[in-house]
């Protein structure tokens, strides 16, 4: 399932919150991205409409099985990339930096050939 860099984005981010803290809110993701409230609530609110995200009673936003299909696997390849770009030598800020940007372009087909080639091998399911 192809998903836009601007979800994935979102969805990433909201992953990550989520395996630092059980509860993640609106709040907490805009600090994370750098936008406005009104923007993550916007977005929110249109992920949630896709079937990406539930939120309860109290605002806390929760991926669902689509939204976990998504963001899982990007953060996979985001800490592979990384991790790889680490050990030809790039600084651990560069790696990470540059990871996020390579992580959205680079096809199924030459991630699995990367990770192949230095013995990565990403989670299933």
């Amino acid at each position: 399932m192809k998903v836009d860099e601007t979800k994935e984005m979102y969805l990433e981010a909201i992953y990550l919150l989520a395996l630092e803290n059980e509860n993640v809110r609106a709040v907490d993701v805009a600090k994370a991205m750098g936008y406005t409230k009104p923007s993550i609530s916007v977005a929110i609110k249109k992920l949630k409409g896709e079937g990406y995200l539930e939120t309860d009673d109290h605002g806390f936003i929760c991926l669902t099985e689509k939204g976990l299909d998504v963001s899982k696997p990007l953060y996979q390849r985001h800490m592979i990339i990384a991790e790889i770009l680490m050990a030809m030598g790039v600084n651990k800020g560069t790696a990470y930096e540059d990871s996020c940007k390579i992580e959205h372009d680079l096809s199924d087909e030459s991630f699995s050939a990367i990770c192949r080639y230095f013995g990565k091998y990403p989670e299933k399911g």
